[in-house]
């Protein structure tokens, strides 16, 4: 189906649909229901959440992104950590000598907006033999002089931020040089790790960042860090998974797991980057596929939702378009951002993506402990992701959608019939999370089950007690 073909269906859908005052979201593609709208959901602030999720603000080392272009929206959108890159060629371009400035600006205004950085501090130094580049893909430091560098590089920037960074990676997408210098690598984020905790014994440390699954190199990372006695200045390990059916990625991350519950150790996992492009066949990862900003809030809704379902701290990368310059290992535009920028990194306006996130992020405190997976019943042949919740008075909520395929242009949502087993309500809505809209639905009890007719299509819905939202 064409985008215009999708409008239309859609302007038509609001006609029909839009009651009275209800006012949608007229940058979105509206979904094809049959159902009442009774309202869209209001946004929530930084001061208005409590959640764990981050939005990825890197590249600001390279200058393909502008922090200070984009910052006021991070406030709007109510994600309260962001990841960064430290930027060491950025910051001693003369050796010995550092420039904090464009970084302090940076994690100052982000505290004073309350904020909470995680700070990658790679990329390499080439002033320095042997201190690797600063692009994607660079080698960590190998010469002596350059590691001797990079170690003080790196105390420096945990006393300045000391009290500001709490959280920390050592070494963005690694895989390659790790597998082939596993115990140099394991060695260099041992020590690395150690300099950070010489300076702020409560630091958070990642262990690895991860751009693909390469499980004999991580377990042996793993096992030399184990036999150094050195497992527990680690916190968690990241995974950058691209899959364009983001439920797909679950298979590694099981195994992640089982490969870390062979070691003592407290180390959890974290969904540290990963999103989809709103222009096809461009650049970056997930380029071959003809993406559209409608397909791009969908993936991002559903890989988080599917993160929150398994309980792992989770990342949507990222807030802005970045320009890669020739040099790097994308050399073009990388659409990812939420914000669509230009090419001087100067914001031209908020993407489908960023209202969808900013209404997932209306809700995610919402999604509150985990009832059983198996209560809720689609009826029907298909493929859906399901994920139960309940609050602390007993009630529940679930998500759902179709996942059997990566996420395509298609907006219209036809009617399931969902049985809850158990079920508590008092009068449950749906919420389509992507355009933030909410529709009445019909529910009735069946003895001690609720029998709903959701409209399901392969965006996440949210259905849950009218009761427990607010509604702008």
């Amino acid at each position: 189906m064409k985008h215009s073909n999708i409008f239309i269906l859609a302007a038509a859908a609001i006609g029909l649909l839009s009651c009275g005052t209800v006012k949608v979201n007229d940058e979105l593609a509206q979904p094809v229901v049959d159902a009442k709208l009774i309202g869209v959901i209001a946004p929530k602030t930084l001061a208005q959440t409590h959640n764990d999720l981050t939005v990825g603000c890197e590249v600001l080392d390279r200058d393909y992104a502008d922090y200070h272009a984009y910052k006021e929206y991070l406030s709007e959108l109510g994600i309260r950590k962001i990841r960064l890159q430290a930027g060491w060629a950025k910051t001693e371009k003369e050796k010995g000598v550092y420039d904090f400035a464009w970084l302090d600006s940076i994690i100052d205004d982000a505290v004073a907006r309350g904020l909470e950085p995680w700070l990658e501090t790679s990329y390499g130094n080439d002033i320095y033999e042997g201190g690797g580049t600063k692009y994607l893909g660079a080698t960590f430091p190998t010469s002596e002089e350059a590691l001797n560098a990079w170690y003080k590089w790196v105390h420096a920037m945990a006393v300045r931020y000391k009290g500001k960074v709490h959280e920390w990676e050592i070494w963005n997408e690694p895989d390659g040089y790790m597998m082939k210098h596993t115990e140099d690598f394991t060695a260099f984020t041992i020590r690395t790790a150690e300099t950070i905790k010489e300076v702020d014994p409560d630091a958070k440390i990642a262990a690895l960042a991860l751009a693909a699954w390469r499980p004999d190199a991580f377990k042996k990372f793993l096992t030399l860090a184990q036999e150094a006695g050195k497992l527990d200045l680690f916190e968690w390990v990241s995974y950058h998974w691209y899959h364009y059916r983001p439920e797909d990625m679950y298979k590694k991350v099981n195994a992640m797991l089982d490969t870390l519950s062979q070691f003592d150790t407290k180390i959890q996992i974290r969904q540290g980057e990963t999103g989809a492009p709103s222009i096809g066949h461009k650049g970056g990862a997930l380029k071959n596929y003809d993406w559209s900003e409608i397909s791009q809030s969908k993936w991002a809704l559903r890989r988080m939702l599917s993160d929150r379902g398994r309980d792992i701290p989770t990342t949507i990368f990222c807030i802005s378009d970045m320009n890669y310059g020739k040099d790097d290992g994308i050399k073009t535009k990388n659409h990812k951002g939420l914000l669509e920028s230009d090419d001087k990194n100067q914001i031209v306006r908020r993407k489908q993506a960023f209202y969808g996130v900013r209404n997932l992020v209306a809700v995610w405190d919402l999604l509150e402990e985990h009832a059983p997976s198996d209560m809720v019943a689609v009826e029907g042949e298909g493929s859906y992701s399901v994920y139960p919740y309940v609050d602390a008075q007993g009630y529940h909520s679930f998500v759902v959608w179709d996942d059997a395929k990566a996420p395509v242009d298609a907006v219209e949502a036809p009617l399931r019939t969902i049985t809850v087993r158990g079920g508590k309500f008092r009068k449950p809505v749906c919420v389509d999370i992507r355009t933030g809209n909410v529709y009445a639905i019909k529910s009735k009890k069946d003895g001690a089950d609720w029998v709903l007719s959701v409209p399901v299509y392969d965006s996440p819905v949210y259905v849950v007690d009218k009761a427990r939202l607010e509604m702008k």
